[in-house]
């Protein structure tokens, strides 16, 4: 089997203010690193509300319905933003997320990754907020688990900011394991080892400034693999931010690009031993371009040879 790239043109109509880190060359830059490679590429489809209600209150969609702008640029807080463009890549990215399970589970491909935005980590219920709308991962792993039937899944999430919108949306939800591994004091501020969830299936794992690729791996075969283990997942879910890299502008931690590779090639081994392999991927932080396109194509490289390389 092989590895799914899905993205989607219309992602490209997010428009974010000019200065804006979370800026339309993010994913130009990461489709453009991942040109020619042994990908079965597919257009993510429009998620359909009752999908994003696997994880949102109606009252959530019905908020950024009303205030999407016809033209121009409206700012839901104080760094995320909505254009004519972005509640349609908003279902989009949801859309691919969720096709991503449907490939994976029905055995088209081994893993895949969702190169899509705007990204999803920060979305709480009811809060837009940290450049996200929807929580793309929390709502794939939903769907996995409620229409799919799967019993337990496992999310871990390295971007350098805590996922504190998976946090919020799989705070009640036993089923899910999810690990965010982030730099702490930073953005958003929440991500303490304390928060547990409803039935201890959270595990935050707060950084320093400064934690490099060394330390990082430690933490990765000393805490993170063991507890995934322990876990037995019948999938598992990346969310991929690659804003822990050393080149970064948002954060002070200091992952190189070869990490990004290794960490992935670690997380599908186990998958490969605990859950057939089935990894999908979603594209969250990253925001100096070549570090991220460079970060990206070392991702999917240990995606790729995870999966196999067989082309479609």
């Amino acid at each position: 089997m092989t590895t799914a790239l899905i993205t989607h043109d219309d992602c490209h109509g997010h428009v974010t203010p000019d200065g804006h880190p979370e800026q339309v060359a993010r994913l130009h830059e990461v489709l453009r690193a991942l040109e020619g490679k042994d990908l079965l590429r597919r257009e993510a489809p429009m998620a359909d509300d009752a999908t994003i209600l696997l994880c949102h209150p109606l009252a959530h969609l019905e908020a950024l319905n009303a205030a999407a702008p016809d033209t121009g640029s409206v700012q839901l807080d104080a760094d995320t933003h909505m254009s004519p463009g972005s509640l349609k890549a908003a279902y989009r990215a949801v859309g691919g997320a969720v096709q991503a399970v449907d490939m994976v589970l029905a055995g088209e491909v081994q893993n895949a990754f969702v190169a899509t935005r705007p990204p999803g980590h920060h979305a709480e219920k009811q809060s837009p907020m940290g450049f996200c709308l929807f929580g793309n991962v929390a709502i794939a792993a939903k769907h996995a688990l409620e229409r799919h039937g799967l019993s337990r899944v496992a999310i871990v999430d390295f971007d350098v900011h805590h996922g504190n919108g998976t946090q919020d949306l799989l705070w009640d939800e036993a089923r899910a394991l999810f690990i965010s591994s982030h730099e702490m004091p930073l953005y958003p501020g929440t991500g303490a080892q304390h928060e547990v969830g409803a039935h201890g299936q959270i595990t935050n794992i707060p950084l320093s400034t400064g934690t490099d690729g060394g330390l990082y791996r430690k933490i990765l075969t000393g805490r993170i693999l063991p507890l995934i283990e322990t876990f037995e997942p019948e999938m598992l879910f990346i969310s991929a931010g690659f804003d822990a890299h050393k080149d970064d502008p948002l954060a002070s931690l200091a992952l190189e690009t070869e990490d990004f590779g290794w960490i992935t090639d670690q997380l599908c081994a186990l998958a490969g031993r605990i859950c057939g392999g089935r990894v999908v991927s979603c594209l969250e932080g990253g925001y100096n371009l070549p570090a991220l396109g460079a970060s990206a194509a070392a991702h999917v490289d240990a995606l790729i040879a995870a999966g196999g390389s067989s082309l479609r």
